[in-house]
């Protein structure tokens, strides 16, 4: 695919736009005030390959507990703010990486010139978020409703108020709970602009839709080569956010690493509880740290030729499993018994693993 165009933006090491790959956000479900919590979360999240981090600054508390955070923290931490200009002030003199406001909900421009100002001497950049949400009511009368060019317009707005200060280190997010408001969104400002773009479904829900939901809206657009951060919503653990993210990317080859995991739908071939099967060996092997692909099969007659890329794969049998690697049987586990069935094959991936990590 061809990727849009954007301007690169630094947020405390970790470059957004440009030729950066695209990267991954998540947002601590922690009281910011709660060091300990918040920097504990921050970490998991850094585990699974969360880039940069998110948390809420409702408070004077929460902007001055962000000195620790941001001092011991793993990856960069944006200050999320909404209508009090200083609390801007204040998280980006503790040091926050980046500043999330609406320029426009701040109190006018002399309060916007001093968040300005503040990021400008500290090398900050600041996200713009508009949503669907808050977008102002003169533009939706004007254009009938929430629609792609009143939250457009709306961001144009926001993003003026900061132009007009001469601050160009800008992030756009213009965020709806519909898919497809957020795509039509998205490539009208796509077409208006190259500042980076954060992309992401707001309030997708849980894990079941919120995964679905996120997967057309931000799959569709990275597909078409916009959006260069992401941003997974669910109501859930923020961790879970993280993976979601990494397999979208995975899936549109946007992001390379890691187990990538395949199993076939069960039909009347199939000689084993195929469900039960394949949820066991993904719980085990989805956190390994080797390049692989890796396929778990319902029957050993179509199996290693429907999954013929993995690197290694199971495909059942009657009282056995048969083992394949690239298409070509490679032995058998014998036993009618899904644990142990489970057990030997996981070791196989990792012995798969390891034999391809030398290799490199």
């Amino acid at each position: 695919m061809t990727r849009h165009v954007t301007r690169q933006v630094n947020i405390k090491g970790v470059t957004v736009g440009g030729n950066s790959p695209v990267r991954i956000q998540s947002m601590n479900n922690t009281k910011t005030g709660d060091v300990k919590a918040t920097l504990d979360q921050i970490f998991k999240l850094r585990d699974c390959g969360c880039e940069i981090t998110r948390v809420a600054i409702p408070d004077m508390e929460a902007a001055q507990a962000l000195k620790e955070i941001t001092a011991d923290s793993p990856i960069p931490v944006v200050a999320d703010i909404h209508f009090d200009y200083r609390l801007a002030v204040e998280s980006a003199r503790n040091g926050a990486a980046k500043i999330r406001i609406n320029p426009g909900n701040i109190g006018g421009p002399d309060r916007v010139a001093e968040v300005v100002r503040v990021c400008k001497e500290r090398g900050i950049p600041i996200r713009v978020g508009v949503n669907s949400g808050s977008c102002e009511r003169e533009l939706v009368d004007k254009y009938g409703g929430v629609c792609a060019q009143a939250l457009c317009e709306s961001a144009r707005r926001a993003v003026k108020l900061l132009e007009d200060q001469d601050f160009e280190d800008i992030v756009i997010s213009i965020k709806s709970s519909s898919p497809v408001l957020t795509i039509d969104t998205y490539r009208t400002l796509a077409s208006e602009c190259d500042y980076p773009l954060h992309v992401g479904v707001t309030e997708a829900g849980t894990m079941k839709e919120g995964i679905v939901k996120s997967a057309v809206g931000i799959g569709t657009l990275l597909a078409e080569g916009i959006g260069d951060t992401i941003r997974v919503s669910l109501t859930d653990d923020p961790t879970e956010e993280v993976y979601a993210a990494i397999s979208i990317l995975k899936a549109l080859n946007l992001k390379t690493g890691g187990i990538d995991f395949v199993s076939c739908p069960t039909c009347g071939r199939t000689k084993v509880p195929l469900i039960e099967l394949a949820g066991k060996v993904e719980e085990k092997i989805s956190r390994l740290p080797y390049d692989l692909k890796v396929a778990v099969m319902g029957c050993a007659v179509n199996g290693p030729g429907e999954a013929r890329e993995a690197d290694i794969g199971l495909a059942g049998g009657v009282d056995e499993f048969l083992l394949f690697r690239k298409g070509e049987t490679c032995g058998k586990i014998r036993t009618a018994n899904i644990d142990e069935a489970v057990d030997e094959f996981v070791r196989e991936v990792i012995r798969v693993g390891e034999e391809k990590s030398k290799a490199y």
